[in-house]
């Protein structure tokens, strides 16, 4: 495979994974409203399933087909472009505020989660009784948050409900509906095969491992509906949102994204990433959580360093 076409491929995958997220997510949103279910079901089904669909497809998809590094880069490097660039930027546009109470608790939970993860990775491989726990945690949580204690970031009611609010402007008929759906759950798996073929050829190409690559274009790929709706928020002086967006994936990746390719196959873990890259995302989702507990703005200056360094580490892995 000549060089540009596995540039193209993986460029190609991302896009594909961009729209088949969207697709899905606002296609069963229409259908949720259609059939007037619950929002909080809504918020703790559709949606959250629907924006981790993208780093799901491509974790679950590069584990089996025998390239493991990228499945954890991705869930790895997907936080730390979270916690450092999808912060950042829009906090260049607008400071960022924490107004939400509830977010204290939720970064705690977040910064819990990635320590936990990362013990796991410095014990050994991600195996199934790590999965199988992490997913147990992700059902704990759910039950809590369905009995309305708010237990798992990004999934409570408010949020939910803002959710429903945003079903204005969809499609109303069957067909609009069903071919939204259809073309999202098609383009998902398209989008995981040519992202993850792509990657694996362009870490070839430069040199690279295939985690680094994993950790970097392909992260930065699969978290781009989160920079983008915070960019929207952004713009519209409700740049706080992406502190919810980014606590919210970040624990779904690790409990979801990470859980359900733990429980399928066995996920070694690079020695690079428990020198490196674990530290990063530690020390990203700390760096947010400080600002939040100290009730402090996330200001434009701030934003530039969280982007800076979030360029900084791409360099260093790439």
């Amino acid at each position: 495979m000549s060089s540009p076409l596995a540039y193209l491929m993986l460029a190609g995958g991302c896009i594909y994974l961009l729209i088949g997220g969207d697709f899905l997510v606002r296609g069963a949103l229409a259908l949720a409203h259609r059939l007037s279910i619950s929002p909080v079901i809504v918020g703790l089904t559709i949606v959250a399933a629907g924006t981790s669909a993208p780093e799901l497809l491509v974790s679950v998809h590069a584990a089996l087909n025998g390239f493991p590094g990228i499945a954890i880069g991705n869930v790895v490097g997907s936080n730390i472009a979270n916690a450092l660039l999808v912060v950042g930027v829009p906090a260049l546009i607008h400071p960022i505020v924490a107004t939400d109470s509830r977010i204290k608790r939720q970064a705690l939970f977040m910064v819990s989660i990635s320590i936990m993860f990362a013990v796991m990775c410095f014990i050994g491989h991600i195996d199934q009784i790590d999965g199988w726990l992490l997913l147990g945690i992700m059902a704990t949580g759910i039950v809590l948050t369905l009995k309305g204690h708010t237990a798992m970031p990004g999934l409570d009611l408010d949020d939910a409900e803002q959710q429903m609010q945003r079903v204005i402007g969809l499609p109303e008929t069957r067909w609009g509906i069903s071919a939204l759906v259809l073309l999202g759950a098609g383009f998902l798996p398209v989008g995981a095969e040519l992202a993850v073929a792509g990657a694996v050829e362009v870490a070839s190409d430069l040199g690279v491992s295939e985690a680094a690559i994993g950790s970097t274009l392909i992260a930065l790929g699969t978290s781009l509906p989160e920079l983008s709706t915070t960019l929207i928020a952004a713009f519209r002086r409700h740049a706080d949102i992406a502190l919810g967006n980014v606590i919210g994936s970040n624990v779904l990746n690790i409990l979801a994204i990470m859980g359900i390719t733990a429980v399928l196959v066995d996920v070694p873990v690079p020695s690079i990433y428990l020198q490196r890259d674990l530290w990063v995302m530690i020390a990203g989702s700390i760096a947010i959580t400080v600002f939040i507990l100290r009730n402090k703005p996330i200001t434009r200056g701030t934003g530039l360093v969280l982007c800076g360094g979030y360029a900084a580490y791409c360099a260093a892995v790439l």
